[in-house]
């Protein structure tokens, strides 16, 4: 009986140490895990980086192939592209020599022609710039005032011109001023055709912002759009230049709207084309 008691005394003393130093015994675990946890990071961080310096100038190595792959393509993909625009180049050169060969024929004959007819090349048209100053328009007129500076050279019957196409024409003379005779003046008439099929007419003004091109053939093919520009009938305007465009086409009657608006003119040029002596200066 006595050493079974003193038995579970001792037992006792253990159970009540043991309690005592647990909480101590748990906190240093803890730490020790801690700890080490801690060592584990650091040192996976050091192989980490250790392992990054081996390994980059590898990869490096096994980029470069692949490099030299991905240029060798995008070279030859280039010079596929240089070829075909070589080719595109070679037969539009191709077109083009056959093109300068056929004007050179072309000017060949017209010489020969010229020689045949005795034919006399026009003079260079020269021109003056002038600021228009007044307007004349009203229910009876479509005309305006430009100062031309008493210059020799402005005629009566000259062709005036923006920078779009033909204004009018020369109609009146002063000492330092002249009338120009606007193409939409009800006493306008100016000898015309369709540029793209040669149809003749003439543009007659009425007084409106839209001329209107009459004497047309019935059979005429006109369009809507169609360039209008001067024939060159009777000499009194050159041939070629500018007017306007085909605004409407109703039964006999073509409405052409100016290139030119003649509504905000503010200067023009008048041109001399070598035609004095067709219009009288009186």
């Amino acid at each position: 009986m006595k050493r079974r008691r003193s038995l579970f005394i001792h037992l006792s003393y253990i159970r009540i140490l043991a309690k005592k130093f647990a909480i101590v015994i748990l906190f240093l675990t803890a730490f020790a895990l801690m700890l080490l946890n801690k060592t584990e990071s650091v040192i996976l961080e050091k192989t980490s980086s250790a392992a990054a310096d081996v390994i980059s100038p590898a990869v490096d190595l096994l980029v470069v192939p692949a490099r030299l792959i991905a240029g060798v393509y995008d070279y030859f993909g280039e010079i596929k592209e240089v070829y075909k625009d070589n080719q595109d180049l070679r037969a539009e050169n191709k077109k083009l020599l056959n093109l300068y060969d056929k004007m050179k024929v072309l000017e060949v004959e017209n010489k020969l022609l010229a020689n045949l007819l005795n034919y006399e090349v026009p003079p260079e048209a020269e021109f003056i710039t002038a600021r228009i100053i007044a307007e004349e328009g009203d229910a009876f007129s479509h005309s305006v005032i430009a100062y031309t500076g008493g210059s020799n050279k402005v005629k009566k019957g000259q062709v005036v011109l923006s920078d779009r196409g033909v204004v009018g024409r020369v109609d009146k003379l002063g000492n330092m001023y002249s009338k120009i005779l606007l193409i939409t003046d009800i006493n306008s008439r100016i000898p015309v055709m369709v540029e793209k099929n040669r149809v003749r007419g003439i543009l007659a003004g009425d007084n409106t912002s839209l001329p209107k091109m009459v004497f047309i053939p019935l059979d005429a093919e006109i369009n809507v759009g169609d360039r209008i520009v001067t024939s060159g009938v009777a000499g009194v305007f050159p041939s070629g230049l500018p007017v306007g465009r085909i605004a409407s086409v109703e039964k006999n009657q073509v409405i052409v709207k100016p290139y030119s608006n003649l509504d905000n003119l503010e200067y023009v040029r008048i041109v001399d084309y070598g035609l004095e002596g067709i219009i009288s200066n009186e």
